[in-house]
């Protein structure tokens, strides 16, 4: 069994019938409020279960990827899952799915069908490039995502190639945004009493939050070139090493920030200079201004690098890695990071629900089961007895 939810979303009917990050991801955000989110997989699994790493033949990141959900098993390619499937949809509030254009109208399951039997239906379609236009039919995924929204193009060294981010970016910004999206189509059904379809293409959301590199060129035919960890907005802002071989991040996006790094590091006339009243000029100069913060944090261990900047109200973090993550104490104060009983592995740490509501707060109640094992539980809820079940196997259904 389950453990019971709560959460804003209780009583929310979620199928996930995604594969893979994106889709999945934005049903694990509504579970994690308490929406009741039914996995459905093929009987092979899904990809994540196998993806990345393992242990004792256990996938990790499946087991926070399907937090807070319900396996069953289906194989919606055969007539009897799809009849299964019919019967599920009939009864969520939402369907999330990222097939290929057309996969589900083949196989009998499209929108039309499925709002005709539940019209107040939200289905979101989570693919590489949405449902329609030239590339709609290709295979997507979020590296694609990465390339094609100009993310790539800026990132990495300037006299280096264009860099792909080592985790699924695109994936994860798709996830946060089509969560989004459904909510905003479950608000739309609240005054109309009708569900509606959401198209979301990866290549989009990312797009999105690069800022105003799209306008830059329309406009003033600008491409911004890439600048490894440095920015064309203002400086200094980059990655510096310490005395302990450690590193620390520096920001000075607010002037009154740049000038408390210059004095800090005893350089105050700097802020002298006519060029150092703004961040883009500032930027011209990132020479000189990394030299002198550069060489300063070099002769200092990162402790005392950060104690300094925290005392002179300068914005500067620790470059962590997950090690240090799990030590860190604001995290720890935040509860980011949640321990897990988990029946396969035993107490397990991964991300916490990335925000906290005053009066609803969401929840981590499980970590993600096993391969179909709530088939027969979810089933027989819908009226699928044993006898049922087993000639549902039988045919390769489930």
């Amino acid at each position: 069994m389950t453990a019971p939810s709560t959460g804003a979303l209780q009583g929310l009917k979620v199928l996930d019938v995604a594969t893979l990050f994106a889709g999945p991801l934005a049903a694990t955000m509504l579970g994690d409020h308490g929406a009741d989110v039914i996995k459905i997989e093929h009987p092979r699994g899904d990809p994540s279960r196998t993806h990345g790493a393992q242990r004792d033949g256990v996938g990790l990141w499946w087991k926070m990827l399907g937090r807070n959900k319900q396996a069953i098993t289906l194989n919606l390619s055969s007539p009897e899952g799809q009849e299964v499937f019919r019967t599920l949809a009939a009864d969520a509030d939402v369907v999330i799915e990222n097939f290929r254009p057309g996969t589900l109208e083949r196989w009998g399951i499209g929108p039309e069908v499925l709002h005709e039997a539940n019209p107040g239906l939200v289905l979101a379609r989570v693919t590489g490039f949405g449902q329609f236009g030239p590339y709609s039919s290709r295979p997507g995924f979020g590296t694609l995502a990465e390339a094609m929204s100009g993310f790539a193009a800026i990132t990495g060294e300037p006299d280096g190639p264009p860099t792909l981010p080592p985790f699924g970016l695109a994936d994860g910004v798709a996830a946060l945004t089509t969560a989004f999206g459904i909510m905003t189509a479950l608000r739309a059904r609240e005054q109309t009493g009708r569900g509606q379809v959401l198209d979301m293409a990866i290549i989009e959301p990312l797009l999105t939050v690069l800022g105003p590199q799209l306008i830059a060129y329309d406009q003033l035919g600008e491409l911004q070139p890439r600048h490894g960890n440095r920015s064309s907005n203002n400086a200094p802002r980059n990655t510096y090493e310490c005395a302990d071989g450690r590193w620390v991040a520096v920001s000075t996006s607010a002037q009154s920030i740049a000038e408390r790094v210059m004095r800090l590091v005893g350089r105050p006339e700097l802020i002298d200079e006519p060029w150092f009243a703004t961040g883009a000029q500032r930027a011209q100069h990132a020479d000189e201004l990394d030299d002198a913060v550069g060489a300063w944090i070099a002769e200092r261990d990162r402790d005392e690098v950060v104690a300094a900047f925290e005392k002179a109200e300068a914005a500067v973090a620790p470059i962590y890695t997950a090690a240090d993550v799990l030590a860190d104490p604001q995290y720890a104060a935040l509860g980011s990071v949640v321990t897990v009983d988990d029946d396969e592995l035993g107490p397990i740490r991964f991300q916490n629900v990335p925000f906290r509501l005053s009066e609803t707060p969401g929840r981590v109640r499980t970590a993600g089961p096993r391969l179909g094992e709530h088939t027969a539980e979810v089933l027989a809820r819908h009226g699928i007895d044993a006898d049922r079940l087993a000639e549902l196997r039988a045919a390769g259904a489930l």
